[in-house]
């Protein structure tokens, strides 16, 4: 039997998703209640990889088993997992359903705080000495709309067959002193949020003209766009499936 997990995690102390040598990740210690509990040696497949630091609200890995999981498995599983994992459901798919390859979307959120927030440290990026044009960059996110190769933000000496992704939804909000970027695609480069909101926060301050996208992402260079921002403003908010 094939079974999907939906969870969530703080990344602040974890290497990412992905097992890492001699580096703490999600995945290990997932893998490591679920073999205990189960009594056998339990391997997941997560729906993506996060870099280190980066969190995620929501997120579903698969996994396969002969035993009946039984009523308690989420409880028994929060019990044994450490408080910066919750699980929140675990449910039966077809043997052949894909936590990977069947996603149909992903979304993420990057958060910035304009104040210098103690509260929020861990989980946004501390822009307290400058204001943000929100304008200007909601005038660059349209932009993205109008690509599919995104080279120019993905991580150098990767293993993808192809840099295109297609983006459904990006914006920009203001609330207050919290600014948050959401955008939502088929699938995402690594490192491919945090270099647009580096290069977006460049356009908010003024540095480089919204129209500099254009030739940023035709150069396809990963040194023609900014500087990746902090993994600590990122949130996996959301993946998507045909069940």
């Amino acid at each position: 039997m094939r079974y999907f997990i939906e969870f969530s995690y703080s990344g602040k102390n974890y290497f990412g998703y992905q097992i890492q040598p001699n580096q703490i990740s999600v995945q290990e210690v997932l893998e490591n209640a679920l073999s205990t509990i189960l009594r056998e040696e339990i391997k997941t497949t997560g729906a993506g990889r996060t870099d280190t630091g980066v969190h995620a609200k929501k997120i579903f890995a698969h996994f396969d088993t002969e035993k009946d999981l039984g009523e308690n498995l989420v409880y028994q599983l929060n019990s044994f997992l450490p408080t910066d994992i919750s699980i929140k459901r675990v449910f039966s798919v077809k043997d052949d359903f894909h936590a990977r390859f069947h996603a149909t979307f992903r979304t993420y959120e990057y958060y910035i705080s304009l104040d210098k927030n103690p509260f929020t440290q861990d989980s946004s990026w501390q822009i307290w000495k400058r204001d943000l044009n929100i304008d200007l960059m909601n005038e660059a996110c349209k932009i993205l709309f109008e690509y599919e190769d995104f080279t120019s933000f993905s991580k150098l000496h990767t293993e993808n067959k192809t840099n295109n992704c297609k983006i459904y939804k990006a914006f920009w909000e203001q609330n207050g002193t919290e600014i948050k970027f959401m955008i939502s695609a088929d699938r995402f480069l690594r490192n491919m949020v945090r270099a647009i909101v580096g290069t977006m926060v460049e356009i908010g301050n003024g540095k480089i003209a919204p129209s500099d996208l254009r030739t940023i992402i035709e150069d396809k260079n990963r040194n023609s766009a900014g500087t990746s921002a902090p993994a600590q403003g990122l949130f996996l908010v959301d993946v998507g499936y045909e069940f």
